[in-house]
C-alpha cells in the first residue's frame, strides 16, 4: 500500500508550510490527483487520517479532485480522453499524441485557522 507513503509526504509538506506561516490548524488539506497516478483515493484518505493525529492537521479534511487523463493531437489540435488506450486521433488519424494531464499528485492548497 503506496498510499501511506504518499500520505507521510504530503503530510509532511502541510506540516512544514503549516510551520513556515506560523499556522497552528490546518483544517484541510486540497490534494489533486489524476486518473493515472495510481492512487486509489480512499487508500489515501484512511492513511492520511491514520498519521495525521497529534500533528497541526490532526482535524484536517483531505479533499481529493480527480484530474482526468486528457490528451493533445499535435497534428489537429483536437483533446481527447485518454483514461482508454489511445493509438490515434480520433479526429484525424494522426499518432504524435501527447498525454497533458492524469499524471498529477500534489498539494494544491491548505487551509487553515
Amino acid at each position: 500500500m503506496h498510499e501511506l507513503s504518499i500520505a507521510q509526504s504530503l503530510l509532511g509538506i502541510v506540516l512544514q508550510e503549516a510551520s513556515r506561516h506560523g499556522v497552528g490548524r490546518v483544517t484541510k488539506v486540497a490534494v489533486k490527483i489524476g486518473s493515472l497516478a495510481g492512487v486509489v483515493p480512499s487508500s489515501l484518505t484512511f492513511s492520511f487520517d491514520l498519521i495525521k493525529e497529534g500533528t497541526a492537521a490532526s482535524e484536517a479534511v483531505l479533499d481529493i479532485e480527480r484530474v482526468p487523463a486528457m490528451g493533445i493531437c499535435h497534428a489537429c489540435g483536437e483533446q481527447m480522453d485518454m483514461s482508454e488506450l489511445v493509438a490515434a486521433c480520433p479526429a484525424c488519424g494522426s499518432r504524435d499524441i501527447e498525454l497533458c494531464s492524469g499524471q498529477e499528485l500534489y498539494v494544491d492548497h491548505i487551509e487553515a485557522e
